[in-house]
């Protein structure tokens, strides 16, 4: 699997400054195919970027191939929806798949990296975009104030990672509760991290991770991830029997995700800051540029119920592993 970079050719009217191209392999059964893509070039012919690459196997009924770019070196990616050419289902096996763009103006006279992934999907749901409330002016004093938070869409695992997805990525499973099936757990967030990189996904931010919890543009207000009961859609102390269970059984919430109300505190993406809500940024906010804790969201199996609350934060030093620690991924595209 490799990728070239070159200088923009043949231009148009808009011009990439320069474009640098990756494949991706991921699928989120976990079964990384690593000569699947091979021989990825791009090229600039007039008002078009074409992107070719060799297709060493059929594509599987749940996969799908997609481009992507980024313009900040990775930090967000965004999918290109109006490609044509070899994306999509049912791409069969040859040299030589071509992926046309027409640039967008906005990205013109930019430096694009691409991105080419073939995903299965199976196990992960789409959360569409949008504004909401964001924390709680009646929990604890990080909640406060409650404030108008809009993000984009994004893909969200529908379970946590199991151990047996980690173990298959990772090579190793360093969870305390032995079980396949049951979120990974004694993993830091460093560890989480060096996970989604591997599967060319991401840790929520907090922001998308309440957003996704509360239900995304279908949420019913709930208290919990998809009921006002916890004991409907969750493990905590007072049902859990000490311990960790497998993924996906109780009620999944509002878009169908599992779990993010107990069973293992989630990880996110941002630094902890006590006072952030009073000057988060409106639009896609990632927490404060610095700080000695990471966000870890939804309860779990050992706490009771006030912590398993959507808006409830908590949180700890990236490095530290714990059997009440756990995570989900994110992907942009």
């Amino acid at each position: 699997m490799h990728g070239s970079s070159k200088d923009s050719i043949t231009p148009g009217r808009f011009t990439v400054k320069r474009f640098i191209l990756t494949a991706l392999i991921l699928s989120l059964n976990l079964n990384l195919l690593a000569q699947a893509i091979t021989n990825v070039v791009a090229r600039q012919e007039g008002d078009e970027m074409i992107v070719t690459y060799d297709l060493n196997q059929p594509l599987k009924k749940a996969e799908e191939a997609t481009i992507g770019y980024t313009i900040d070196n990775g930090l967000t990616w965004s999918l290109i929806s109006n490609a044509t050419g070899d994306v999509g289902k049912n791409i069969q096996s040859g040299r030589g798949k071509t992926i046309r763009w027409l640039i967008d103006p906005e990205v013109a006279d930019r430096t694009l990296k691409f991105k080419v992934n073939i995903i299965d999907r199976t196990n992960m749901v789409w959360v569409e975009g949008g504004t909401f409330q964001m924390g709680s002016n009646s929990g604890d004093s990080d909640e406060k104030l409650v404030h108008t938070v809009t993000v984009k869409g994004f893909w969200m695992g529908k379970y946590e990672v199991t151990q047996a997805e980690y173990r298959r990525v990772m090579g190793t499973n360093p969870s305390y509760f032995a079980c396949d099936d049951c979120p990974v757990e004694n993993v830091s967030w460093n560890d989480a991290v060096e996970y989604a990189k591997r599967v060319g996904g991401r840790l929520p931010t907090e922001a998308e991770w309440e957003y996704a919890a509360r239900g995304g543009n279908q949420s019913r207000n709930y208290k919990y991830s998809g009921s006002d009961n916890l004991d409907e859609v969750g493990w905590y102390d007072n049902n859990s029997s000490g311990k960790t269970h497998p993924v996906g059984q109780k009620k999944p919430n509002e878009l169908g995700i599992y779990d993010m109300s107990g069973n293992v505190w989630e990880w996110c993406a941002d630094w902890h800051g006590d006072n952030y809500y009073s000057q988060s940024t409106r639009s896609n906010p990632s927490g404060p540029s610095y700080g000695s804790d990471r966000v870890l969201r939804g309860g779990s199996w050992t706490r009771h119920d006030y912590c398993c609350r959507l808006s409830y934060r908590y949180r700890y030093v990236p490095d530290l592993r714990s059997n009440r620690f756990g995570f989900r991924c994110v992907w942009d595209f």
